[in-house]
């Protein structure tokens, strides 16, 4: 087994946002112990450097399982307006480097458009140029489900098992958007 060193205690502390109070009150072990250990004024014994390490871990795993939506929701989410052609939806796509979009009808969500889609229809037979003329809310895809942003992600993970995205809203208004790969993100 390798033993963990003392020095790391701080930068992981530091890393998770932990104060040497927020660390002493969840292991047990007095802050004023932490700052030496940290400091490398005294050589703490095994156990306690082992039960800090498994106390941080606790805290990470913790704060990871209270995470909410709008924790994790990427903001500033791009739409694109019911009314607009394929063709727009492809250059939004192209230019901003998403791959799905949610469509709006004013500020409501009435439907989403993604790659996947326009390639689908691609290999169905229809031509890039009449694909890019035709309008999409005639090709578009069910909407995104909706939380509001204190939904845990607990919940977010099952709903995201049926749909590419999920939208953040704060009042009824989309605030954030969570998409798969801001799912992995949370794998550390």
């Amino acid at each position: 087994m390798k033993f963990p060193l003392a020095s790391d205690i701080r930068k992981v502390r530091k890393t998770l946002d932990i104060t040497q109070a927020q660390l002493a009150s969840a292991s047990g072990i007095s802050q004023s112990t932490i700052a030496k250990i940290e400091r490398n004024n005294i050589s703490a014994s095994y156990s306690t450097i082992v039960k800090l390490f498994e106390t941080l871990e606790d805290m990470c795993h913790n704060d990871s399982k209270n995470l909410t939506a709008a924790d994790v929701a990427s903001k500033g989410v791009v739409t694109i307006q019911c009314t607009e052609k394929v063709r727009s939806a492809s250059d939004l796509m192209r230019t901003t480097g998403f791959s799905q979009l949610p469509v709006l009808k004013g500020d409501v969500p009435v439907g989403s458009i993604s790659e996947r889609r326009i390639f689908d229809l691609i290999r169905q037979g229809k031509t890039m140029e009449e694909l890019g003329e035709t309008g999409i809310s005639r090709i578009m895809d069910d909407s995104f489900p909706t939380v509001s942003e204190g939904t845990p992600m607990t919940s977010i993970t099952s709903i995201m098992s049926g749909s590419d995205a999920v939208l953040v809203t704060r009042k009824g208004k989309i605030i954030g958007m969570i998409t798969n790969a801001d799912m992995l993100k949370l794998i550390g």
